[in-house]
């Protein structure tokens, strides 16, 4: 190795340098030099069984495969002798011989053109054009051999078997089971890349190598069909296919498409980088592209989740409310030409923005309110605030985060001063303790997931803190199945066990943090011997958690909404800050607190301003300073005093005629307050009772049924923006398919509506639809209105890297992927740790409702369900309504899997099929929220955290009785 640590040797009569680590392969290909290979995938273990990439090496007897063969100084490689392409070139047809000819044809047989190959190099063969036109009926396999010149001999073709010699008896052989994807094993070379996918990278253990030599095959689980499997629908096994065996059931018979887009997924917050491809400008299929946050992994819903945008249901025409036509939510089947009638956009828009501007003035600014989206741009959501605040005149605006994560952000904006996570999700690869509290990464996260779970197979210990026993419990060193509402006990405890026991972080406490006498003094009344019982977790087990998570070199914290959702949210959040800050673990790689985001662009929303008590940057509206600079910015009077959170818009809504602050008109972008809201039937009746709603979304959804006015907008492969991720990287989502109809743009929408609310914008590009209604111009403002945090990110910056972590200051900043290094950007530099009381549940169990609803997210269905329930693949997946119970809460009742029971609160009664499920606790139901037809929200309970404004959804009384009368 020479003193600058590469490892120079000679392939191919040239010098080259590989990097320590790389393999033969890997150095050529980053040389430009490119030799075939199948069984090797980059961000895979190499496993070198196809022989595909067989090289000479000086002095060997035999041919080495080069994807893992690690190069040494002064070695010399031969990858295009002709020893070497003899015996490439050999595998290829062998391969290629034994390819089915009927049944699935997975791509358009193209003939081979020399003159792509003659005379050029193997990788201008493989790149640009070249590899589209080549592109045979197997794949990579295909590409490969045309790319080589190498064509079936008859005589050789003719020697293809018949039949698999392998038992094609079995379920997986001919397999179309699977909603999403189809299995053909009489393609498969058993190359192995589905199974490292499978298990090592996705680590979901379904798909295994069984049997010995001529009968060994790809299995699923024990040999079940892959739509009976435990398959999770993550689709890396397609992904990871070189021949096709596996393929993603929109791509049969053809893989040719039109172009490809480079775009963001548009479901959770992890923030996949994706691929659109685009045929008849319909998305067929969805690639992971290697990205940051998940370096070309995806989930369910990120690969398989896209054809909503194509359902019949989408809004193309604005609507009007028909006179006379009484408000009220309609199924979802329903036809809107009963309620609306079709209008043009500027009969809409007149009617939207005039009515508004009425209400406005005859009532004042307070009588206004708006929510927008986290489902869409940074763009539309720094614009929609403005509106509200610059147009409306108050600072009622809120979204979804006041849902999800309200509490964890102001107590960490208390404790550290930014809302923002510390530690990237990749990170936990550096963590030697991962604590994961009231959070299903494995359903709400699960790229997020791999990562923790990869870095479990590494030698982390996972510790899985949650009332239910989920998924990433199988990977945990130690699972707390704690009672639920006892968060602030347990983790109590384990700040008193860390302090009793001497294992603080003296000098980090010394330097770094404030208050720590008053944290030690309310901690003292918790030893886990107290608050065993009460919690359900031994007081030796929680001792020894806390110790290992105090002595551990590195500890990262990971939450959910499970922790932030209760009316003692923002406590939970002050303990975990406490429990990083009083062992130092906090600044360093590995380390830190990370909020897990729950949709792709509730990071940036809320950094945009689209929260009530912040303007952009978490800059408070009763800031002077921040105030006096915003006014000065956007040229206009601003009001001084927070608005009203969602929760108390819908109660201001209801208030008296007589009360100045009643809201009575609204303006919703992209959510779904109907379906998500607390005790939902007082947020129907809230919006009910409106003098005027504005609704912009794609869909009839609920709250759309109550609206007065419909504004047709885009969902998000329609539009160019950037969104923000849980990891605080901005990155660009770029236009992959045009509007359906009349349907326009948000930020068109938006910056209509201001022109009748008399502000007089304008962005470059307002009325160029097909470039985003100006969203770089948008961007721009917005940068300018957040320098401290995204000053070095430029559009221009976007464009060419597609993804940036903030802080990012310069333009030469690759940006901060860890911070609180230092220091905290509190006003004093220190971490304010805060004690937290025990403060009880809103309601608790009785013996009229003695159970408790925990409600949350399920893998394949997200939010109120409004994409993923007209996703196709996803509804065929996951159709009906269920309630999750206990095997022994079952048997108490008498019921069986797949009955429907009633579910009931003090607020209102929804049925449901009954689910077993060994992870809820006994006398606990689980319930997800995103059927329209058993809304969970009409049973929970609309009590708020007193501090983040946000409401109790994890945590309600209910009774359950068995349709046929058996009630418990």
């Amino acid at each position: 190795m020479s003193a600058s640590g590469v490892i120079r040797f000679e392939l191919d009569g040239k010098a080259i340098e590989a990097i320590p680590g790389e393999s033969i392969l890997q150095a050529a290909k980053r040389s430009g030099v490119e030799i075939p290979h199948l069984c090797f995938k980059e961000g895979m273990r190499a496993d070198g069984n196809c022989r595909a990439c067989v090289v000479e090496v000086d002095g060997e007897r035999v041919l080495a495969p080069s994807c893992c063969r690690a190069p040494v100084e002064g070695m010399k490689v031969k990858a295009q002798s002709e020893r070497a392409l003899k015996s490439q070139k050999m595998i290829l047809e062998m391969l290629l011989a034994d390819m089915p000819d009927q049944g699935y044809k997975w791509n358009d047989a193209v003939p081979v053109r020399p003159e792509l190959v003659e005379g050029s190099s193997i990788a201008e063969a493989m790149a640009g054009s070249a590899r589209t036109e080549v592109a045979g009926q197997h794949g990579e396999l295909s590409e490969w051999a045309a790319a080589m010149a190498v064509t079936v001999r008859p005589e050789l073709k003719a020697l293809r078997r018949e039949q698999p010699i392998a038992d094609i008896s079995h379920p997986g052989w001919h397999d179309q089971s699977h909603p999403a994807m189809a299995v053909n094993l009489d393609a498969c070379i058993q190359c192995t890349r589905c199974v490292r996918a499978c298990r090592e990278v996705q680590v979901n253990d379904v798909i295994g190598y069984a049997m010995r030599g001529s009968h060994s095959s790809i299995v699923f689980d024990q040999f079940d069909s892959m739509g009976e499997s435990s398959c999770v629908g993550c689709g890396e096994c397609v992904q990871a296919c070189p021949t096709g065996a596996l393929m993603p059931k929109t791509q049969i018979g053809s893989q040719k498409v039109d172009r490809k887009v480079d775009s963001v997924c548009p479901y959770c917050g992890v923030g996949c980088l994706i691929t659109y491809n685009v045929k008849d400008d319909k998305i067929v299929s969805v690639d992971g592209r290697k990205g940051p946050a998940n370096d070309s992994r995806l989930c369910v819903k990120g690969r398989f989740g896209f054809d909503y945008v194509h359902h019949d249901g989408r809004l193309t025409q604005p609507l009007i409310r028909k006179s006379g036509v009484p408000k009220s939510i309609l199924p979802r089947t329903a036809d809107w030409r009963e309620v609306f009638r079709e209008a043009t956009w500027e009969e809409a828009l007149n009617l939207a923005g005039g009515k508004l501007k009425g209400l406005r003035d005859k009532h004042g600014a307070k009588s206004l309110a708006g929510f927008g989206s986290a489902k869409g741009s940074n763009e539309e959501a720094y614009l929609f605030q403005k509106l509200v605040r610059t147009g409306f005149g108050s600072n009622n605006v809120d979204h979804c985060t006041r849902l999800c994560h309200a509490s964890s952000v102001a107590a960490l904006l208390e404790g550290v001063g930014s809302g923002a996570v510390s530690n990237q999700v990749k990170d936990v690869a550096h963590s030697e303790v991962i604590l994961i509290i009231g959070s299903n990464p494995t359903s709400n996260h699960p790229v997020a997931a791999t990562w923790m779970k990869n870095a479990a197979q590494l030698g982390s210990k996972i510790i899985l803190a949650d009332p239910r026993r989920t998924d990433i419990a199988r990977h945990a060193w130690k699972s707390l199945q704690f009672k639920p509402d006892t968060d602030v006990l347990l983790l109590n405890a384990m700040l008193y066990t860390i302090i009793e026991k001497g294992l603080v972080a003296v000098d980090f406490i010394a330097q770094r943090a404030m208050n720590f006498e008053a944290l030690k003094a309310q901690v003292a009344n918790f030893s886990p011997e107290a608050v065993a019982h009460a919690c359900g977790i031994d007081a030796v087990t929680i001792r020894e958690v806390a110790v290992t998570f105090a002595t551990a070199k590195s500890a990262m914290i990971l939450w959910g909404m499970g922790i932030s959702q209760h009316v003692h949210g923002t406590d939970n959040a002050r303990c975990l800050i406490a429990l990083a800050t009083i062992t130092g673990q906090i600044g360093r790689p590995g380390t830190g607190l990370h909020p897990l985001r729950g949709q792709n662009n509730v990071q940036g929303a809320s950094d945009a301003g689209l929260i009530p008590m912040m303007l952009p940057n978490y800059q408070r509206v009763d800031n002077a300073a921040a105030h006096a600079w915003f006014e000065n910015f956007w040229d206009t009077k601003l009001d001084n005093k927070p608005g009203y959170t969602v929760v108390e818009i819908m109660h201001k809504a209801l208030a008296d005629a007589s009360d100045p602050h009643k809201i009575r008109g609204m303006y919703i972008m992209g959510e779904n307050p109907a379906m998500s809201d607390p005790d939902l039937a007082h947020a129907r009746h809230a919006l009910e009772s409106l003098e005027h709603l504005v609704v912009q979304d794609i869909f009839m959804t609920e709250t759309a049924w109550l609206a007065d006015v419909i504004l047709p907008a885009s969902s998000w492969p329609e539009k160019t923006g950037t969104v923000s991720n849980t990891d605080r990287m901005v990155q660009l989502g770029r236009q992959a398919l045009p509007l359906p109809g009349n349907a326009k743009q948000d930020l068109w929408i938006i910056q209509q509506l201001a022109k009748r609310l008399d502000l007089a914008w304008c962005y470059e590009g307002e009325n160029d639809e097909s470039q985003g209604s100006g969203a770089a111009a948008v961007y721009e403002e917005m940068r300018q209105a957040m320098h401290t945090a995204i000053a070095g990110i430029t559009w221009a910056r976007l464009e060419r890297e597609g993804s940036v972590t903030y802080p990012c200051l310069t333009p030469q900043d690759p940006g901060q992927s860890i911070v609180f290094q230092n220091n905290v950007p509190t006003k004093d530099g220190r971490i304010h740790l805060v004690p937290a009381g025990f403060i009880p549940a809103n309601e608790s169990p009785d013996e009229e409702f003695p159970y408790v609803l925990i409600t949350g997210r399920q893998l394949e269905h997200w939010h109120t369900g409004s994409m993923t329930r007209r996703a196709s693949m996803l509804n065929a997946i996951e159709p009906e309504a269920t309630v999750s119970m206990s095997s022994a809460l079952a048997a108490r009742m008498h019921a069986q899997a797949g009955q429907n029971m009633q579910v009931s609160s003090r607020r209102g009664s929804i049925a449901l099929q009954i689910r077993i499920d060994e992870g809820t606790p006994e006398n606990t139901v689980f319930i997800p929220f995103a059927y329209a037809e058993a809304a969970a929200n009409l049973l929970t309970n609309a009590a708020l955290d007193p501090f983040g404004k946000i409401p109790e959804f994890k945590y309600c009384a209910v009774k359950l009785a068995l349709l046929d009368g058996v009630t418990a």
